[in-house]
């Protein structure tokens, strides 16, 4: 049920929604119910907007228009109820055949009648097509879904195209420069992204008409370049009309097909009147074929004329040859953009550095990329290119990468939390693992199996169907191999191409082929990365911002050419992170940008409970993770690069910034109680596990931990014999461990349940245990006795995350809000027994949190009076480099042919 409405079926989806046959039990009778896509309900100005288009839209009253009835919501669900229209829709006619002339004309001029209605009140259909016009079985046309795409756009009046001549492929159908509709049927001025009027419905009419008549489309393509080059180039293939088509007929179409606009017809009522001109022509002609059709030639007439049909004959085949040998000019290289929604831009997370946000299917037909909402949690989304339909992929958890297709592009490969590497039809369906880690990167082979990378830098193969992975290879160490990266199958699937990092950046970085039968692995390109073959013969790589092309034998595993600079502007960090996708066809995509370094993004400030701030002296860096000592004189925190992190400590009184790590990715400090030692977590003997080492950086790196599960540091007991920690294992759930720090040094479980314990933090009086839990749908904070047993209380009650404990232990801290912008504190009572009082706000600001940082580990820390906070705050990145578009080339492999030949 949604409200008075009684579900009965479903009989329709699209970018627009759901459609389903229900039952309005008020009234009686049945109706169409259209739910609207979910992005509505988070979009307060969108649903304002379609309110005041559904109030206008419900104003039209026309026996050919199927009806709105009424806007409503259920449980925060918005629907349309409409009129239920029975039927087929022309789409499904046209599929048996052409349709009679005079019946094709009668449907055309209920349609125009239709629009002369709509133009009246200033409504423009924008989207018509035979799919969304039906014929009721008593001979009615109807025209479904008048002016919804204008209602589904979203508010967006400042936007302003980077060149208004470039059509726009657009989820925001009304904005300047945007595109509306489905390909074959728009309007030149709608392909060139210019603002459309009422003339643009009478084109779209005309391609109805004319597929009515022929049973194909006007503007027929395999791809949307095609489609869109014929629309702009091209002319009906006037000949599939039948020889009995009237001439004023044939004047019809070509009117409604004008280029111009200015050439066509100035109304749908003039349109009317011509199309009823049409069929008193269509019926006077009827007699007269039908005689001709009855004539009878005379035997000898045949004969007689048989010699001149052979030359007719022999001359038409000789053309037709020269016609065929005839050398195919290029295709058009045509540039579109997809506009962004503000509040879903495209993201470059640290964690994201190898693992591809964007992807494009083999075939071209479909995008699908990742954006991140105001809260950091991220998307997926599959966009049909050839009709502008955007889709949701739902499924996935708050972050998601790795994303690539099948080879006939049927499926849509990604890895989302909580570390599962799933695929999903493309036509749709839920999402199918393949196989479980901490996936980074993938690629699918011709033989139907994937290579897929791991965090721990090592590529192993799987079968598309799922099942045990094997390890391809591995970090070469001795080779100073840093990083593997952006695996790909060369033709075949029996040569994997990908990157190497051997320094901190991509420029210094190699490209390399590896043979998986043999091993043997070739150096290709010496300064690159994120490398893709292309059927035109090239090795397409970025560097430092810029997108290269050198031409390439992919048998002998040789570049046969020097490299060629051939698309600048490309938005990458100098790790080799790009937004860039290229299919087999020729599309191209990519979002413009900046290169971006990475660094210099956040300074160190102390921030008093009211707010007052003041910089510390030490100079701007990607800081994260601060965690003072508890004598208060340093400050341990990581210090992030391009492809590794490392920590440093900060010493307070002589303002001096000194590295305490070198080897491996060092993550999450944490002080004992002595303030002698900070322990990390470090990947440097390929595990991510726990180590400890001397502040002062005296000695060397002792291993606390060991196995292949992932330990993300969490706190000491006061006594300092006790370390609690975090440990991700193989059954995908995070889990709370101790390790005795005296004896054998054994891990013991704390807490381990069905669901994620995450961030232990032991008070400092020892007695209790705070950590986050995800238990009841959401991460909030909760304590425990410790070392236990006992029950459990939760903190937080909104959501909360980087819980810590005041130094004297009379508060604990956690943060919360849509941005964290909230630190929150909780006075704990004196008692016997643990006793909290209600959370209040301390500090509320826009301060780095632990969550836009990667996880959720206090980005803060407090002085030992608890008077200050030691937070981090982001430098306001340069508006330029925040991403507002995708950029889409369509054919753009004819100019790179024609910039980076091919021997």
């Amino acid at each position: 049920m949604l409200g008075q409405y009684e579900i009965l079926a479903q009989i329709g989806a699209g970018g627009m929604g759901e459609v389903y046959r229900a039952h309005d039990h008020k009234l009686e009778r049945d109706v169409a119910i259209k739910v609207l896509p979910e992005a509505f309900a988070r979009d307060p100005e969108r649903i304002a907007r379609f309110k005041r288009e559904a109030k206008l839209l419900a104003s039209l009253n026309h026996p050919n228009i199927a009806a709105i009835y009424d806007l409503e919501d259920s449980g925060g669900r918005y629907f349309l109820v409409m009129e239920m229209v029975e039927g087929e829709t022309l789409a499904e006619q046209v599929r048996r055949g052409p349709v009679e002339v005079d019946e094709a004309l009668r449907i055309a001029g209920k349609i125009a009648e239709a629009l002369e209605h709509a133009h009246e009140k200033t409504i423009i259909h924008r989207d018509l097509k035979p799919a969304n016009v039906k014929v009721t079985p008593e001979g009615k046309v109807k025209v479904l879904d008048f002016g919804l795409a204008k209602a589904f756009a979203a508010e967006t009046s400042s936007y302003t195209p980077l060149n208004s001549n470039e059509p726009t492929l657009s989820a925001t159908p009304t904005i300047p420069g945007a595109i509306l509709g489905t390909a074959a049927y728009m309007s030149p001025e709608q392909a060139r992204g210019k603002t459309v009027d009422k003339r643009t419905d009478l084109w779209a009419l005309g391609c109805v008409l004319y597929e009515l008549l022929t049973a194909r489309q006007a503007f027929p393509g395999e791809s949307l370049t095609d489609i869109l080059g014929a629309v702009l180039h091209k002319q009906p293939e006037w000949s599939a009309l039948t020889a009995s088509t009237p001439a004023t007929v044939r004047s019809i179409l070509r009117r409604c097909l004008e280029k111009d606009r200015d050439q066509r017809y100035r109304s749908a009522g003039d349109l009317a009147l011509g199309l009823e001109d049409g069929r008193r022509a269509a019926d006077a002609a009827a007699p007269e074929a039908q005689a001709v059709g009855q004539a009878q030639v005379q035997p000898a007439m045949w004969r007689r004329a048989l010699p001149w049909a052979a030359a007719v004959i022999l001359t038409a085949c000789g053309a037709l040859a020269a016609w065929m040998l005839k050398p195919t000019p290029p295709s058009a290289v045509t540039r579109l953009s997809i506009p962004l929604a503000p509040s879903e831009p495209l993201t470059l997370r640290p964690s994201a550095t190898f693992c591809p946000q964007m992807a494009l299917s083999p075939d071209g037909r479909l995008l699908a990329y990742v954006t991140a909402d105001a809260n950091g949690t991220e998307h997926l989304y599959l966009r049909s290119l050839d009709s502008f339909e955007t889709r949701r992929i739902s499924g996935t958890a708050s972050t998601v990468d790795s994303l690539f297709f099948s080879p006939d592009s049927q499926w849509l490969g990604f890895w989302t939390d909580p570390s599962h590497l799933r695929k999903i039809a493309t036509s749709g369906g839920a999402p199918v693992p393949i196989t479980e880690g901490n996936v980074c990167g993938g690629s699918w082979s011709d033989l139907d199996t994937v290579v897929f990378g791991l965090t721990t830098n090592e590529f192993q193969m799987v079968s598309s169907e799922g099942g045990s992975p094997k390890q391809l290879t591995a970090l070469d160490r001795a080779k100073g191999e840093q990083a593997l990266a952006y695996p790909e199958f060369l033709p075949g699937g029996k040569t994997l191409l990908f990157s190497v990092g051997t320094t901190p950046s991509a420029d210094e970085g190699q490209i390399v082929a590896q043979r998986l039968d043999t091993g043997e692995r070739k150096v290709l390109i010496q300064g690159g990365s994120q490398a893709r073959y292309v059927p035109t013969g090239h090795l397409i790589y970025t560097r430092a911002g810029t997108l290269l092309a050198v031409p390439f034998d992919p048998n002998r595993l040789e570049t046969t050419g020097r490299p060629v600079t051939v698309l600048e502007g490309l938005m990458s960090t100098s790790s080799g992170a790009s937004r860039f996708a290229i299919s087999h066809t020729g599309t191209l995509a990519y979002v413009p940008g900046t290169f971006l370094r990475g660094t210099e993004l956040r300074t160190l400030v102390w921030v008093d409970r009211k707010g007052a701030e003041t910089p510390l002296p030490a100079p701007p860096n990607d800081y994260s993770r601060p965690q003072l000592s508890p004598d208060g004189s340093k400050l341990a925190l990581q210090l992030n690069g391009e492809t590794t992190s490392d920590i440093w400590i900060y010493d307070l009184t002589r303002d001096t910034l000194t590295r305490l790590t070198f080897e491996g990715n060092n993550l999450i400090p944490v002080w004992t109680p002595d303030s002698k030692r900070v322990a990390y977590r470090s990947n440097k003997n390929g595990q991510s596990n726990l180590y400890w080492k001397l502040a002062d950086g005296s000695g060397g790196e002792e291993r606390l931990t060991s196995g292949e599960a992932t330990d993300n540091p969490g706190s000491f007991s006061p006594d300092g014999r006790t370390f609690a920690f975090g440990r991700f294992d193989v059954k995908n759930l995070v889990g709370l461990w101790i390790l005795p720090l005296e004896g054998e040094r054994k891990p013991q479980v704390f807490l381990e349940t069905s669901f994620n314990e995450a961030v232990p933090k032991i008070s400092p009086d020892g007695r209790w245990l705070a950590y986050l839990s995800d238990e009841s749908g959401r991460i909030e904070v909760y304590v425990r006795p410790f070392p236990g047993p006992g029950g459990k209380w939760q903190i937080s009650t909104e959501g909360g995350v980087e819980a810590e404990w005041s130094p004297k232990g009379n508060e604990l801290f956690f943060r919360t809000g849509a941005q964290r912008e909230k630190l929150m504190a909780v006075d704990i009572l004196a008692q016997a027994s643990f006793a909290s009082a209600k959370p209040r706000v301390v500090i509320e600001g826009t301060y780095a949190s632990g969550l836009a940082l990667g996880n959720l580990v206090p980005s803060y820390s407090i002085t030992r009076d608890g008077q200050r906070f030691l937070m981090i705050k982001d430098k306001e990145a340069p508006k330029s480099t925040a991403p507002t578009q995708i950029n889409v080339v369509l054919n753009w492999f004819e100019e790179l042919k024609q910039r980076v030949p091919v021997n």
